[in-house]
């Protein structure tokens, strides 16, 4: 059997209330088209990744994203204390989803733009954000942990962040990713997380928009509390 085509990040695989999972290249699908149809022929696969590593049977919260800085928020008003309660749902005008809820996936797609993992272990509640070059200006990411902190009562200094793969310099003229980590400094964090790898110098093993000139597939990261 082939391995499934995903990876993990160390600091967040040993938390023990949270489950997560980041998708690389699935081989054998065509997805030299724009987004829509890429993510056509990726959803099957999406789905049978989903399932083989327990996201399957949970709710699927999505982003627009759109390359700003809202945030949506998911709460007990939305899943009414059970994950029966909740139902896939893709929010509008938004590139990053919060929630203190159990059993829900919250998912993020990105082909060179960053998948933002924040984890606040002890309230617990998490965030998972779009954060490309427009998004990080804007301070999408500091939102999210505003927001969490706002809403949650999470304690900045308690969160985990990682960043998964995106572009970088020399593919990119701006090194987003780093801001993003100044930013999460900026606003208390300390466990900031960046195993620094660029899409764009590992087309074989992740897609990416600007080395594939537009027409690839998208990474899918998937963040959920137990």
């Amino acid at each position: 059997m082939q391995p499934l085509p995903v990876e993990y990040f160390s600091a967040l695989a040993e938390l023990p209330n949270c489950r997560h999972v980041f998708t690389r290249r699935i081989a054998g699908i065509d997805v030299s088209h724009n987004k829509a149809e890429a993510l056509a022929r990726l959803e099957k696969a999406h789905q049978q990744i989903r399932h083989a590593t327990g996201f399957g049977d949970w709710p699927l919260l999505t982003a627009e994203q759109i390359h700003g800085d809202k945030i949506a928020i998911v709460d007990l008003a939305d899943c009414r204390g059970s994950r029966v309660g909740c139902e896939d749902k893709h929010f509008s005008g938004c590139d990053g989803i919060i929630t203190n809820q159990h059993g829900v996936a919250v998912g993020i797609y990105v082909a060179d733009c960053c998948a933002v993992y924040i984890v606040d272990p002890k309230t617990p509640a998490i965030g998972l954000v779009h954060s490309g070059r427009k998004g990080t200006e804007f301070g999408v990411v500091s939102n999210a942990i505003a927001q969490m902190a706002a809403r949650f009562g999470s304690n900045p200094g308690d969160l985990i962040v990682q960043l998964s793969p995106c572009i970088r310099p020399p593919h990119y003229e701006i090194n987003f990713a780093a801001k993003i980590v100044e930013q999460c400094r900026a606003q208390g964090l300390h466990n900031i997380n960046d195993g620094g790898i660029c899409t764009a110098c590992h087309v074989d093993v992740y897609y990416s928009y600007r080395a594939e000139k537009g027409r690839t597939g998208r990474m899918l990261a998937l963040l959920g509390l137990l």
